[in-house]
């Protein structure tokens, strides 16, 4: 088949001439969100809405990042509740969050597994017994007061699909994910696989379990094209911008392998080309829709 389900960059932000140029990105574009109310905004929603009873997963690994984004991950209106799974031991300050230990298949493998822990069994069962399924990375830093706001304006603007904008800084490969200033929240044709992803109770009823897939490439697309067909609507939060910079894309793995996966999965499902996943459908810079 051919490579229309790659996105055509690598997202790598090593380079110290571009780090240096994203970093100057970040600070100007923070300041348009403070000119332009940005902040405040994601807050009058976040305070208007109703309690929702929120699941998050993930799995993480020795050294990760999990334990400090926990706080952005808390929240004082919603019901949440953690699941999570390590490829090694528990780690202390994950451990009472904990439900499955030295894991060693792929990411939605091991996700399943977790999932399965929190649904009596049944990675499918979690879903109906929460609003949201949160999907998070083990390598990303959160701002604050995140999930209340980040909850809080995918219930405004119906989303079925969702995921925080990338700081500019961030090795993120597909550009309509990276944070766009002004903006609370970019209706999109296409949510990314990581590194944290939103499910409404209605796509989750629908994608769960998982394909038993070890790296992913690809999937998201397959998930866009049956948005599409059912009518889901997809969002890029950019009032809540997460950091992943510490890992550049396909670093841990043989991105030939990944392609390969990508290729036999796609080969008989419907997917969404790339060039069409960075279209945006509408920006909204207040917290109307």
């Amino acid at each position: 088949m051919s490579d229309d389900y790659l996105s055509g960059d690598a997202g790598d932000v090593t380079n110290p001439w571009r780090r240096a140029k994203r970093a100057a990105g970040e600070v100007a574009f923070a300041a348009i969100d403070r000119a332009t109310l940005v902040g405040r905004r994601a807050d009058a929603v976040a305070g208007a809405t109703p309690p929702r009873r929120v699941l998050v997963a993930g799995v993480y690994r020795p050294g990760s990042l999990l334990a400090e984004a926990l706080g952005g991950l808390r929240s004082q209106r919603h019901d949440v509740r953690f699941a999570f799974g390590a490829t090694a031991a528990a780690e202390p300050a994950l451990l009472a969050h904990t439900v499955a230990e030295r894991l060693r298949g792929g990411k939605f493998e091991n996700l399943n597994r977790v999932l399965a822990a929190a649904g009596s069994g049944d990675a499918a069962a979690a879903a109906p017994d929460f609003d949201w399924l949160l999907v998070v990375d083990d390598d990303l830093r959160l701002p604050a007061r995140f999930l209340d706001r980040f909850v809080g304006l995918c219930e405004r603007f119906q989303l079925d699909l969702a995921q925080p904008a990338q700081s500019q800084r961030s090795h993120s490969a597909w550009r309509v994910t990276r944070r766009r200033p002004a903006s609370l929240v970019r209706e999109t044709r296409f949510v990314e696989i990581g590194p944290l992803t939103a499910f409404g109770r209605r796509a989750a009823e629908a994608l769960l379990p998982f394909p038993n897939l070890r790296f992913g490439w690809g999937l998201d697309l397959h998930w866009a094209a049956l948005a599409a067909e059912r009518g889901w609507r997809l969002g890029v939060i950019d009032a809540t911008p997460v950091r992943h910079e510490t890992a550049t894309v396909g670093s841990s793995y043989r991105t030939e392998d990944a392609r390969a996966e990508a290729a036999g999965y796609l080969a008989n499902r419907p997917y969404l080309p790339a060039e069409q996943a960075g279209e945006v459908l509408a920006t909204h810079r207040r917290g109307v829709r």
